[in-house]
């Protein structure tokens, strides 16, 4: 099987983990009653919380989390593949930034915790600093479903192509990038990175978005995307409000994509040179 239909969750996740799992199972059922077999949700479905302190009394462990735990359940209920792009998950005096994917029997088939962290300052005041608060990861993931080879990643890992080359050459036919992508870098970046991450790999690209004002006082992009090997929108989420969007993914379009640019096989090693001019030889006095 090449085809199937892929669903992207946005939501507009706030401070309650119970109230954003009941969105998640809402939003969930009515992405499987349309008849999508792959459901994606955004980074941190279960809360985006400023409060550190609020934030470290919420969490849970992988087997207790309110979101995966529903994962697990309403994929088995409903036969689909439900991937949960991350939640915050107690990972001893650290937080993981960790993504599910759960298949049809209930089970995680694969884990992801996030390998980049948001350390940046941005205009007007804003700045984040992920790695005070969140323990990095140290491996990428390639999941072989029976539909497709999906690799996972999470928002800011966005802006690190050799992960998702890593993951193309690996033999991943769809990327997918769920995010919080704050309004600011979204509205300069957001569509662009996706395009060029699916043109570079000659895969399709899959990105459930957190959209619009939190109760946390923080504003993302929204924007939902899914993009074909090609670098064509398929489906876009054009507003910040909560929804959900699908596709119909063919994986065959990345097999022929790579077929007609195959820069996955000409990829050649290659080392880096400075050049430096020789110091201007001084006029004789």
């Amino acid at each position: 099987m090449t085809i199937f239909k892929a669903a992207a969750v946005q939501m507009r996740s706030g401070t309650s983990v119970e109230r954003n799992a009941e969105t998640f199972e809402t939003m969930v059922r009515e992405a499987a009653a349309n008849g999508a077999a792959y459901i994606q949700t955004p980074e941190m479905t279960g809360a985006l919380m400023r409060d550190r302190a609020a934030l470290r009394a919420s969490l849970r462990d992988d087997a207790g989390d309110l979101i995966a735990s529903a994962a697990r359940r309403l994929a088995r209920e409903l036969g689909v593949y439900i991937h949960v792009g991350s939640t915050a998950i107690a990972a001893g005096d650290r937080i993981a930034n960790r993504g599910f994917l759960v298949g049809p029997d209930g089970a995680d088939i694969a884990t992801y915790d996030k390998i980049h962290m948001f350390d940046v300052d941005l205009d007007n005041g804003e700045s984040w600093r992920e790695s005070a608060t969140y323990q990095p990861g140290g491996r990428t993931v390639v999941a072989e479903l029976p539909f497709a080879n999906l690799g996972m990643a999470v928002c800011y890992d966005l802006r690190f192509p050799q992960l998702f080359r890593a993951q193309a050459l690996t033999g991943a036919e769809v990327l997918t990038t769920p995010a919080a992508f704050t309004r600011q870098t979204g509205e300069a970046h957001w569509h662009v990175l996706l395009r060029a991450r699916a043109i570079e790999n000659g895969a399709w690209v899959i990105s459930a978005a957190q959209g619009g004002t939190h109760e946390d006082g923080r504003e993302t992009y929204g924007h939902s995307l899914i993009v074909d090997p090609w670098g064509r929108v398929v489906a876009e989420a054009d507003h910040a409000e909560p929804g959900i969007i699908y596709a119909e993914i063919d994986t065959a379009a990345s097999a022929e994509a790579r077929k007609k640019i195959p820069n996955l096989k000409n990829a050649r090693e290659f080392s880096v040179e400075v050049a430096r001019p020789e110091p201007a030889l001084k006029a004789a006095s």
